[in-house]
C-alpha cells in the first residue's frame, strides 16, 4: 500500500469515527490538519484549486449560465410555473399534505423517529 493510501485510510477512519460519534471534534480536527499538512494533502488541494480555476471550470460555468439565461431556461421556468399554477399542481400539493397529515404520514414519522433513536442508542453503547 502506498504512503498516500495509508494516509488517506487513516484520515478516513478518523473522520468516519468522528461522524459516528466515537471521537469528538478534536480527533477529526487533528485528522484534517494532518492530512492538509501532508504532501498528499497539499497536492490534493492544488489539484482542486486547478479544477476550480481552470479553463474547464470557466467553460462549465459559462455553459450553465447560458442554459439558465437562454431560451431553454426561460421555457423550463415557464413550464414549471404553469405546472405549479395548474389544477394538477394543486391536486399534487393537496395529496402530499393529506399523506403528511394522515395515518400513513404519522406512522412514517414514528418509524423514522424510532430508527433515529435506535441508531443514537447504538452509537452510545
Amino acid at each position: 500500500m502506498t504512503d498516500f493510501e495509508q494516509q488517506l485510510r487513516g484520515w478516513w477512519a478518523k473522520l468516519t469515527a468522528w461522524m459516528r460519534g466515537g471521537q469528538r471534534t478534536e480527533g477529526a480536527r487533528k485528522a484534517v490538519t494532518d492530512f492538509r499538512d501532508s504532501e498528499t494533502g497539499r497536492k490534493a488541494e492544488a489539484a482542486l484549486r486547478d479544477l476550480r480555476q481552470g479553463e474547464a471550470a470557466r467553460k462549465a460555468e459559462a455553459a450553465l449560465r447560458d442554459l439558465r439565461d437562454g431560451e431553454t431556461g426561460r421555457r423550463a421556468r415557464a413550464a414549471l410555473q404553469d405546472l405549479r399554477d395548474s389544477d394538477a399542481g394543486r391536486k399534487a400539493r393537496e395529496a402530499l399534505q393529506d399523506l403528511r397529515d394522515g395515518e400513513a404520514g404519522r406512522k412514517a414519522k414514528a418509524a423514522l423517529r424510532d430508527l433515529r433513536d435506535s441508531a443514537a442508542n447504538r452509537t452510545k453503547s
